[in-house]
């Protein structure tokens, strides 16, 4: 027989003590946290406008346009309503009694948001050439499209980050940590990758917040871009947004393991070899500890 008695101390100190009060989700309003599942729909929605017939079955009598016609106002109306959730998550209103300015907001920038679609399937297009070029195992840019965890890791992050250009709070990194927990490729959406960024294989890699990187860049498993000090502020604690990641230019290579830290610069054309640690400048047009 269950010892009620027991349950109810239990509960009671989960729900009331100075711990469970650090912890606890209190919105005046009762609103709602941002839903993962509807999140995770929302990517796959994205997923079948981004790559037309690769996630969907073929449209029926209606044309590939008014099927993503169609997908697209599902997607205005979860986005809406989650980066609502978001906004209200870490409103800083001292009006509690409305949540309406946020919900205006998150109509706007959810419609915003739409308009960056075209942009971000033109980067896709570059970023399935260059793994394909990249890979002499890959058979065809549709085999890379379909089964290229690099390319899941790269769509994630490429849709997040356009919804953190907006300051969205919580939503663009539940996205890209969708691809981390499938793939083991955490790219942070705060991150700047320019056009045909290649990953192969993929694991393992970690790119930081303030990471800059380059066009033609090609980076293989276990790679980190990481921070190599957390400068603290007058009170002991983290200083949060300051530039802290590597900057990788145009046309690097970095192979499997290589460990880059600290706001560095990687040289243009530069190739830095398997489980190299680098934490200071790389001149362009170098090689480290590399066969080539």
């Amino acid at each position: 027989m269950r010892n009620k008695n027991a349950i109810a101390q239990i509960a009671n100190q989960l729900s009331t003590s100075d711990v469970a009060s650090s912890l606890l989700y209190h919105h005046p309003l009762q609103h709602p946290l941002p839903d993962r599942n509807q999140l995770s729909e929302l990517v796959q929605l994205l997923r079948q406008c981004l790559f037309p017939g690769f996630f969907s079955e073929n449209p029926a009598h209606i044309s590939w346009k008014s099927k993503i016609e169609n997908i697209l106002d599902q997607v205005l109306t979860i986005l809406s309503e989650q980066i609502y959730r978001g906004l209200c998550l870490e409103c800083t209103e001292k009006n509690n009694f409305s949540c309406e300015p946020c919900f205006h907001k998150a109509q706007q920038m959810a419609s915003n948001f739409l308009t960056t679609l075209p942009h971000i399937q033109e980067m896709l297009a570059k970023d399935v050439i260059a793994i394909y070029n990249g890979d002499p195992a890959s058979k065809s840019t549709k085999e890379v499209i379909q089964c290229y965890p690099g390319l899941f890791a790269i769509t994630n992050y490429r849709i997040a980050h356009e919804l953190y250009k907006y300051k969205i709070p919580v939503i663009p990194r539940i996205i890209t940590e969708f691809a981390h927990s499938d793939t083991g490729i955490d790219i942070h959406p705060g991150a700047e990758i320019g056009e045909y960024f290649a990953i192969d294989h993929g694991t393992g890699i970690v790119i930081g917040e303030t990471t800059i990187i380059g066009n033609s860049v090609k980076i293989y498993q276990g790679v980190t871009l990481g921070a190599k000090s957390f400068p603290l502020d007058k009170k002991g604690n983290p200083i949060k947004g300051i530039p802290r990641h590597p900057i990788v230019e145009d046309h690097v290579v970095i192979y499997a393991e290589a460990t880059i830290l600290g706001r560095v610069t990687i040289g243009h054309h530069s190739i830095i070899g398997a489980n190299q640690w680098i934490t200071s400048d790389v001149k362009p047009k170098t090689k480290i500890n590399a066969i080539h």
